[in-house]
């Protein structure tokens, strides 16, 4: 249903990779209300990690229409998010055409709902290519320790979620040792 409102291009951002644009499905209301709904029916988590920037366009509507969701993780990139001393991350991710880094805070962790002892936190992207920034985020969230009024608490991923799925990069196998993996759209 979503697939055919994407739009291709060849050799961008560099020479071999097939870009895929999801600009178009902002221009049809109801098809981006029915998309929101869908995603966030894969989301069990009160909190959701997403990484700069085309995620966010999805992740903010479910703070709306999803009940459960009630949180949003933002992973930037160097220099985008203010923060306290001590309370910025850092991560880094391999993306299909390289290595970048991205940065998030546990005071946007520690805003969330504990939950049988721990934070639980889905991992949202708009594409599942080679799955690189998914798992450096899952495994860097389930490294470390939020500490809310003197006491320390863990992160449990507990799920991936995709607006679009590429299925010939396999990137879903590299994630699915971490947790399930879902996809709205596969090209």
């Amino acid at each position: 249903m979503f697939e055919e409102s994407l739009k291709f291009y060849k050799d961008f951002p560099t020479p071999g990779i097939k870009f895929v644009d999801i600009m178009p499905l902002f221009q049809d209301k109801e098809k981006f209300i029915n998309l929101i709904k869908e995603t966030g029916s894969f989301i069990t988590a009160p909190s959701v990690a997403v990484p700069e920037a085309r995620a966010f366009l999805f992740a903010s509507p479910l703070l709306c229409v999803t009940e459960n969701v009630s949180n949003m993780i933002p992973f930037r990139k160097k220099g985008k998010l203010p923060s306290s001393e001590g309370d910025m991350l850092e991560v880094e991710i391999m993306k299909e055409y390289g290595s970048d880094k991205l940065f998030y805070r546990k005071s946007d962790i520690a805003a969330g709902k504990i939950e049988d002892g721990v934070f639980k936190i889905a991992i949202l992207d708009d594409i599942l290519a080679t799955g690189g920034t998914a798992e450096g985020m899952a495994r860097s969230l389930e490294s470390i320790r939020i500490e809310v009024d003197g006491k320390e608490y863990g992160i449990k991923v507990t799920e991936f979620v995709f607006i679009v799925e590429i299925d010939g990069l396999e990137g879903r196998k590299r994630l699915e040792s971490i947790a399930p993996v879902h996809s709205v759209a596969h090209i």
